[in-house]
């Protein structure tokens, strides 16, 4: 009915005809869109027709009845419960950021100096939110919120810090793209969704989001001014939107955009009972901002050596992007294209360093998130295991560093080996194999033996096959198929020499049995059929004759009778 109700209004907005003192006709000049927008949002809600679609909304959706004993009736267990349960964490905040750092080293690999910086400010952030709970007056003093900026090359696990900090914390966690959003949000996203979009991670309860974790992704990306097809904005009016959620501002629950939000709302007024929040305030939601920055640390690299010029200049060990990055200062954000405003809100700078071939091998051995796990478990729903040998870890690391993408190249180089692995091996009787160096070289050819090894007990998976499709048909249509040796055999020849699986194989050759076999059962009573060889051969030709024969039969019946 909401929906309706919606579409109803924006139907109507679209039909209503441009008064005489529109932008267009008015001599001073085109209004704001979404001012307009508004104004007439405000003057349909006068319209009958929307007033009769409002009030069938509420006739849906009556308010809640008091409860015995005075306030509302609850169900027994609501996402309340949750949400009250997180606050309660929230506010027995406890942790040490060594505890913090200790968490993330079961599941992120390296990065130790981003590790124990980001720790620090978590417990510190969540710190001065516990006291505020605690104590409300603390609320209105001034506080420096540390917001981070996280600086790295794709793949090195800045995402995944964060979202292992989020869930150990238990609050409301949101992540976006900067490229998403425009300065106005006519075209793209607006900055103020993300904060929405927190709302909504936390079930819609405004109290628990506001203590919440929002982080933007490819935020040098929006460095500078850029001409993209379909924005009208460059990246510096998306940065002053979100240096204001950064710092503190209320956010309305509704965008001026949402129509079907704003008669939602108008709806809970009139039904009346205690107010909901309208905004939510962004004093107490941690902001966390990341990207790759390509050319920062060649920019930070020009600024150093030009600083060390001369013959006594020292010369030490070779520097990595990472340790060109950690020394980044404000005064090179804003050289890269940032506003000043913008980097002062983030006043902690962490540098990720890229990860080299051990880093990933170790990634595939002791972290509890590592991307093997998950192919494990996809073979594990088939009732399949492997084992991987040293030798083959150690390849598959050199592969993926050689990806240039990080951790991310773990995934293209499993892929490639385990991708004819996981198609193939379901349909075999193979429950247990190896991978080895060789495998990873060439995973075609290590396939193909193992398939070879295994193709004598190939044939009892698909004799197996032939029994469960009886069974189906059994099942679904109540007539028994009685397969003869002979039939096994060749629906086996066949299904190996067409690349068929038995099952695609059987509902392809009897598609039509259930519709003959309900003539010859009404005809003669008969509800087991045999299947020979022949009938898999012509199966078609079969059932025309075993029909045709049923009709004679039920002839001489009614002769006799």
């Amino acid at each position: 009915m909401g929906e309706t109700c919606g579409k109803l209004l924006l139907d109507v907005i679209l039909r209503q005809p441009e008064s005489r003192n529109s932008p267009a006709m008015s001599n001073e000049g085109p209004k704001n869109p979404l001012e307009e927008l508004e104004r007439k949002v405000q003057e349909l809600l006068k319209d009958p027709q929307v007033q009769a679609s409002v009030r069938q909304m509420m006739a849906a959706h009556p308010p809640p009845q008091p409860a015995p004993g005075g306030g509302s009736a609850k169900p027994a267990s609501t996402p309340d419960d949750a949400n009250a349960e997180v606050l309660r964490r929230i506010r027995a905040f406890n942790l040490r950021p060594r505890e913090i750092r200790d968490h993330l080293n079961r599941f992120v690999i390296k990065q130790d100096d981003a590790k124990k910086i980001l720790s620090v400010a978590i417990c510190d952030h969540y710190n001065h939110v516990r006291q505020c709970l605690d104590s409300p007056e603390l609320r209105e003093r001034d506080y420096a919120k540390q917001n981070i900026i996280l600086l790295g090359p794709t793949g090195v696990g800045k995402t995944y810090l964060m979202r292992c900090i989020a869930k150990l914390i238990g609050v409301p966690f949101v992540k976006a793209d900067a490229t998403k959003f425009s300065e106005t949000g006519y075209v793209g996203g607006d900055v103020e969704d993300l904060v929405r979009d927190l709302v909504k991670a936390a079930d819609g309860d405004v109290e628990l989001a506001q203590y919440g974790i929002i982080y933007i992704d490819e935020i040098d990306k929006i460095a500078a001014a850029q001409d993209l097809a379909g924005r009208d904005v460059s990246g510096r009016g998306v940065q002053i939107n979100l240096l204001k959620l950064m710092e503190e501002t209320d956010v309305s629950l509704h965008s001026q955009t949402d129509l079907l939000g704003q008669m939602q709302a108008m709806m809970e007024m009139q039904r009346g009972g205690p107010p909901r929040p309208r905004k939510i305030n962004t004093r107490h939601i941690l902001f966390i901002v990341s990207g790759a920055f390509d050319k920062l640390a060649d920019q930070i690299k020009r600024r150093v050596q030009s600083t060390a010029i001369g013959f006594g200049a020292a010369r030490g060990a070779e520097r990595t992007e990472g340790d060109y990055l950690a020394q980044v200062t404000s005064q090179d954000f804003i050289t890269y294209g940032f506003e000043p405003e913008f980097v002062g809100r983030l006043p902690v700078r962490v540098a990720c360093q890229a990860l080299a071939a051990e880093d990933l091998e170790q990634i595939l051995t002791t972290s509890e998130g590592s991307i093997l796990q998950q192919y494990r478990a996809d073979f594990a729903g088939y009732g399949i295991d492997f084992q991987i040998g040293r030798d083959a870890l150690h390849e598959i690391a050199q592969r993926a560093a050689a990806e240039n993408t990080g951790a991310r190249g773990l995934m293209t180089v499993l892929e490639r080996i385990f991708r004819d692995f996981k198609f193939e091996l379901p349909s075999t009787a193979t429950k247990t194999f190896a991978i080895d160096a060789a495998t990873v070289a060439r995973p075609a050819e290590a396939l193909q033996h193992l398939l070879r090894e295994n193709a004598d007990r190939q044939h009892e998976v698909l004799r197996a096959e032939v029994s469960a499709f009886a069974t189906r048909f059994h099942q679904d249509h109540g007539f028994e198929l009685l397969f003869a040796d002979d039939a096994v055999a060749a629906l086996i020849d066949a299904s190996l020499a067409a690349d068929k699986t038995i099952r695609a194989l059987c509902e392809e050759k009897f598609r039509d049995f259930q519709h003959g076999l309900k003539l010859v059962s009404h005809n003669t009573g008969r509800t087991r059929f045999p299947i020979t060889r022949d009938v898999v051969e012509q199966p078609d030709k079969v059932l025309s004759t075993w029909v045709v024969e049923s009709y004679r039969v039920a002839r001489a019946t009614e002769g006799l009778a």
